[in-house]
């Protein structure tokens, strides 16, 4: 089976655990601040913090920010239900805004248009973008717009590590970065999230809930705030750190393999089967969804493809579409949002495959999508 994506575990990393673990110190300690030494400067930032999961620095973020009851958050309708369920758990209110069809992120068209349409008893405080599958969102747009209405900018960038816009990483440019390392992601921990920002008294105040409260003081330990426990294993910052010399190439690896889909796709998109995402050249590409044509029934499509050795599934989540967001209706009513929910098709996709496993894939899918006159032709 092709499967829809494979970490990149080798020796070095397999290596790297054995030693953490045959030190006996396995919380965060030593590994863990090398890593965040090491992600700051690739991040071009002051502080990263590297916590348990991409959903816990989300959620982390919105505390340090002082989001809560009361409080309004803007975030995309497509998008993984994480970027949601934080603001709930919060007790904010989501305000779910539409996307563009291509890019499957939000535009300073929707984000406006949510904004005017809002009129909710909740004050909107937040707003989180999310540079969805890798694609950077239009932040040179965006953060104007949310520093108009006053809004703080909690940038969700699980899946784009090592994406660029203007030369800038992106998660970098609001009041803080969120990335997740979980295995679907170029750079994996098994689980693992990191938070990054200028902000040196927001940092602080980060690494604080992310370890009980807990102050080291020369007299011993003080508990100053409540806090919670979601530290990164110093196991886990083993992993990150023995991969992340490899990163940039499996990034430019990515990129190529996302070119030669586009080419070789490109009979599929001229036979009305399918459209395929924008081409960032910024774009770290974490997933490749194309998005079907309406009269495909993709649920047949996916059980045929693994029928012939090949794993496909849908891309995001259309969040006014699931039950837990069932009273957060979007604002206003979106279009693309449902669309891409349900007509995305993610294929097989990572550093690891190349032209064979394309070929692979893209003639199975115009054996079965395309009239036969027409896959003649190809």
């Amino acid at each position: 089976m092709l499967r829809l994506s494979t970490p990149s575990i080798d020796e070095s990393v397999i290596e790297a655990v054995n030693a953490v673990l045959r030190s006996g110190q396995l919380v965060y300690g030593v590994q863990g601040q090398r890593f965040e030494a090491v992600l700051q400067d690739f991040l071009g930032v002051r502080n990263a913090i590297v916590v348990s999961s991409g959903t816990a620095a989300l959620h982390l973020a919105l505390v340090a920010l002082g989001i809560g009851p009361g409080d309004a958050v803007l975030i995309p309708d497509f998008t993984f239900p994480a970027t949601g369920n934080v603001v709930r758990l919060v007790g904010a209110h989501p305000v779910l805004v539409d996307v563009d069809p291509l890019t499957y992120c939000v535009t300073p068209e929707s984000v406006t248009a949510a904004i005017e349409a809002w009129r909710g008893p909740q004050k909107l405080r937040a707003f989180i973008p999310v540079h969805e599958f890798g694609h950077p969102a239009d932040m040179h747009a965006l953060l104007p717009i949310a520093q108009h209405h006053n809004l703080k900018v909690v940038e969700d960038a699980a899946c784009a590590i090592g994406a660029t816009d203007q030369g800038k990483a992106c998660g970098t440019h609001g009041d803080i970065g969120c990335w997740s390392m979980h295995p679907r992601k170029t750079l994996t921990t098994g689980e693992g999230g990191i938070l990054s920002t200028d902000n040196d008294a927001l940092a602080a105040k980060l690494r604080l809930l992310r370890n009980h409260g807990m102050v080291r003081q020369t007299q011993g330990i003080c508990f100053g705030k409540p806090g919670y426990n979601l530290r990164l294993t110093d196991i886990q910052s083993a992993m990150g750190l023995a991969q992340f010399p490899h990163l940039p190439n499996w990034i430019n690896q990515r990129r190529i393999l996302a070119t030669e889909y586009c080419q070789a796709l490109a009979p599929l998109v001229s036979g009305g089967v399918l459209t395929l995402p924008t081409n960032h050249p910024g774009h770290s590409w974490q997933t490749f969804m194309v998005v079907l044509s309406t009269s495909i029934d993709r649920a047949t499509l996916i059980r045929e493809l693994a029928e012939e050795g090949v794993e496909a599934n849908l891309g995001a989540q259309c969040l006014s579409m699931q039950p837990a967001f069932e009273d957060t209706p979007p604002m206003p009513v979106t279009r693309h949002a449902p669309h891409l929910f349900k007509h995305g098709l993610a294929l097989p996709f990572c550093e690891s495959y190349g032209p064979q496993h394309v070929a692979q894939v893209t003639n199975l899918l115009a054996r079965l999508l395309l009239k036969p006159c027409d896959f003649q032709a190809i």
